[in-house]
């Protein structure tokens, strides 16, 4: 007698769901969900939610790398917080806030984003259950990223802090292969391009990585997850342990 497999849950465009959050929900709640959920087309750079805007949407990446930033005034940016499939853009909105924080914005792109009305998502988590479980989850994870995030920039390596993020970016999109501009790593890791393109020189020369025409390439994970810092294996355990 053969196993019967579960059906492959989809979203409106077709696209496999990957995204953990929307993978939390019973089938007949998802089924329900489906229906409000619009597919977003996004470019890189694009921000998905502006510094002191009222949060309208909320996002679930099924794939991809969005980048929470914060803006100084002299208009520079650093990035405080990434987001992949593992989340949501604009988590906030579960503790009241409906501004948001920071400038969120597009890093690598990897297909269409998937978005949800604010009013659907709140009378969901509102309700206990399955949803509202893994968004705290996800939020309390969320927060520890920040704090270790926080330590990291303070403390470590340019090197050690760049080898993180490919690892975290690599994890997120799936594949050894991804887009990704110094300039915008750059603002990511708070320094600038040339210092960027050092650290990426220096990888390339290792044979840890490759870089061109704003493409990365992981040669050799084992290599980039020793240069890394422990951030990596910090922040990627708070997920795991709170299940996010």
């Amino acid at each position: 007698m053969g196993t019967t497999r579960t059906p492959q849950r989809l979203l409106p465009n077709g696209t496999p769901l990957r995204n953990r959050l929307l993978g939390a929900l019973p089938n007949d709640v998802y089924a329900s969900v489906l229906k409000e959920i619009r597919m977003v087309e996004v470019s890189v750079g694009d921000t998905l939610l502006e510094n002191g805007e009222t949060i309208s949407c909320v996002y679930f990446p099924n794939s991809g790398v969005y980048s929470v930033t914060n803006e100084m005034r002299d208009g520079s940016l650093v990035e405080v917080a990434t987001v992949g499939f593992e989340g949501m853009l604009g988590v906030n909105v579960l503790l009241g806030d409906m501004l948001a924080s920071g400038r969120t914005l597009l890093q690598v792109p990897n297909g269409a984003l998937p978005k949800l009305a604010v009013g659907r998502f709140l009378k969901l988590v509102t309700e206990p259950g399955p949803f509202r479980a893994a968004v705290s989850a996800y939020a309390q994870a969320n927060m520890l990223q920040l704090m270790q995030g926080t330590a990291c920039n303070a403390l470590h390596d340019l090197d050690e802090r760049c080898c993180r993020w490919l690892l975290q970016t690599q994890d997120r999109v799936g594949s050894d292969e991804f887009l990704l501009k110094h300039e915008f790593l750059s603002i990511m890791l708070g320094t600038t391009r040339p210092w960027v393109t050092k650290v990426i020189g220096a990888l390339q020369k290792t044979g840890v990585i490759s870089s061109r025409y704003g493409r990365i390439t992981v040669l050799d994970r084992k290599k980039l997850e020793r240069g890394s810092c422990e951030c990596y294996e910090v922040i990627a355990g708070h997920f795991k342990r709170l299940g996010a």
